[in-house]
């Protein structure tokens, strides 16, 4: 993927400065610090560099190694100030704009149509991250500019997955029936294997016409306008979606699965 240009002046890009300060100041090369803290030093020059942010244990760690009086950690707390990680910043933006999104999920319910109950399981109980999520879904209600159009497909796996129990799980599938419209479909591709499960997509079209992609990482997500990399994944969101049962069909198998599984 192209088009991932490192902020550096991003809070986190600041904080690797701060590092490298330190772990200069310590006569260290990322290689020894990587080797005292027992983290890769790919962990190391990505947190440096800001490509990365850092957690509170590799913070931690580097406080010990580096004998900082516990400066990095505190220089963590940008974070609670904001509401979503730097890497989803710039998609949160795009996705308020879009007129059209198609969005393919193989794991969990697409966030704009997470219940609180269910993203709050899925959240781990982080209130502050649920409420920036159910803030994201105003975009379904606004009245000025209209909701965009929202085209879903997902895997018939997410429907069976426990996520908070049974009650929150009925809870929100029929959340998913209700909130079928003209403007909002849903479609289901019946459980079997296909190339799809290895990671979601998203795709975006703003006023103009031009059209951004997000895609899903086992660390992050990834922005990207590269006409190659929309077209890939226009070409996977149309195969995935004729792999999908039509809308009516996707709704009675979600109801089915709501009487036959979480009742």
């Amino acid at each position: 993927m192209k088009d991932q240009t490192v902020d550096k002046y991003s809070p986190q890009s600041i904080w690797g400065r701060e590092l490298r300060h330190y772990r200069l100041a310590a006569g260290l090369t990322q290689s020894q610090l990587a080797e005292r803290i027992h983290f890769s030093l790919s962990t190391v020059s990505a947190a440096e560099t800001g490509a990365n942010p850092a957690t509170l244990e590799f913070a931690t760690q580097c406080d010990k190694a580096l004998d900082t009086g516990g400066a990095l950690v505190r220089l963590l707390d940008w974070r609670k100030a904001e509401r979503f990680p730097a890497w989803f910043g710039k998609w949160h933006q795009i996705e308020q704009e879009a007129i059209t999104l198609r969005w393919y999920e193989p794991l969990v319910v697409p966030g704009l149509l997470q219940t609180q109950a269910y993203a709050r399981a899925i959240l781990l109980g982080n209130q502050e991250l649920v409420n920036a999520r159910l803030d994201r879904q105003a975009v379904l209600h606004r009245e000025e500019p209209a909701p965009p159009v929202l085209r879903c497909v997902i895997d018939e796996g997410i429907l069976h997955r426990p996520v908070g129990g049974p009650e929150v799980m009925r809870e929100q599938l029929l959340h998913l029936v209700s909130a079928v419209s003209p403007r909002l479909s849903i479609q289901v591709i019946p459980l079997g294997a296909y190339d799809g499960l290895l990671g979601g997509l998203i795709i975006a079209t703003l006023p103009g016409g031009q059209e951004v992609t997000y895609v899903e990482t086992a660390v992050r997500g990834l922005t990207t306008s590269e006409p190659e990399d929309v077209a890939k994944a226009e070409e996977r969101f149309e195969i995935f979606r004729t792999e999908a049962l039509p809308v009516g069909m996707s709704v009675e198998l979600i109801k089915r699965t709501v009487e036959e599984r979480w009742t």
